[in-house]
């Protein structure tokens, strides 16, 4: 019998209802586990795939591959689907970004993909902190592609341009849930405010806009079109939809699991607008973020060894 892997933290409440086979995955092997942590943990490195407790952790680690959590390891948000810690934030660490490119050479990786938490306490959001990253990348990896995952930055247009000014193949500001739902799942956060940092980032132009979604915390079929519509219609070109999982009882609980057949509607209604849309239960904003890449055609003709968290 093959074992599977739960999904949500043991403990978590079940949802509703017992918890759908698509829903469950093999667990990965130990040693490919144990080598990535060890490999992150000498370098002082942070990853989503862990502070997120996301479900395809052990998929991607036993690839070889992460996707990194810069400027720390504490939000200042406190958004009610994140299991990200939140708190006060350690000071900026000005050597993250080099050992940033360190661990991404040592993994192989031909599509690198970082993220942040939220730093709400720093004038810029840390976006110069983003630029130094990307820089650094560059220079250790020159023939890599670069995918930033943002948060908001406050809207700050500025902030924004210093992360766009180094040009990553990908920009990515997750709108996260449907407008109605904010005050609940992103009480800090605000739609139109993300709306507009991805309608700046496609005016700007130079880089792939991307955005991503979570589903099953209560929003309508109906929601979840508008806002597919309304990101095409600022200039957004990838869009991924998955299945929300509650990380710990302390969290949203999950009032759906969206059926795979409903994930297929949302594809295809996206792809009717105009978009590259990568919806699935266990679809993330990064996981297989370099196949989502060149499918879009903007990929240089390499063989990657990358599929991240």
């Amino acid at each position: 019998m093959t074992r599977e892997i739960d999904t949500e933290r043991r403990g978590a409440a079940e949802g509703p209802g017992p918890k759908p086979e698509w829903l469950k995955k093999p667990l990965p092997k130990a040693a490919a586990m144990r080598d990535m942590e060890t490999l992150l943990r000498t370098r002082g490195l942070h990853t989503v795939c862990e502070s997120a407790r996301c479900p395809n952790k052990g998929e991607c680690f036993e690839r070889g591959t992460a996707t990194f959590l810069i400027l720390g390891g504490t939000c200042t948000r406190n958004c009610r689907f994140c299991s990200v810690e939140s708190g006060r934030p350690e000071l900026l660490d000005p050597q993250e970004p080099a050992r940033v490119a360190d661990a991404a050479a040592r993994m192989g990786l031909r599509h690198v993909v970082v993220t942040s938490v939220t730093r709400d306490d720093l004038p810029d959001g840390g976006a110069a902190h983003f630029a130094a990253t990307i820089r650094a990348l560059r220079r250790r990896l020159p023939d890599a592609t670069v995918e930033v995952l943002v948060p908001d930055f406050g809207g700050d247009r500025d902030a924004l341009d210093v992360v766009l000014d180094e040009r990553p193949e990908v920009f990515n500001h997750n709108v996260e849930t449907v407008p109605r739902l904010y005050p609940k799942v992103r009480p800090q956060a605000a739609y139109r405010r993300s709306l507009a940092v991805l309608a700046h980032a496609a005016q700007r132009g130079g880089s792939i806009v991307k955005t991503g979604l979570m589903v099953g915390l209560g929003e309508t079929a109906q929601e979840v079109r508008a806002v597919l519509g309304e990101v095409q219609a600022v200039g957004v070109g990838v869009v991924t939809v998955g299945q929300y999982l509650r990380p710990s009882r302390e969290h949203l609980p999950v009032v759906e699991y969206v059926t795979p057949a409903r994930f297929d509607e949302y594809k295809e209604y996206g792809e009717r607008l105009g978009l590259q849309v990568e919806a699935a239960p266990f679809v993330r904003s990064s996981y297989r973020a370099e196949e989502g890449f060149r499918r879009r055609g903007a990929g240089r003709s390499r063989e990657p060894k990358e599929d991240t968290c």
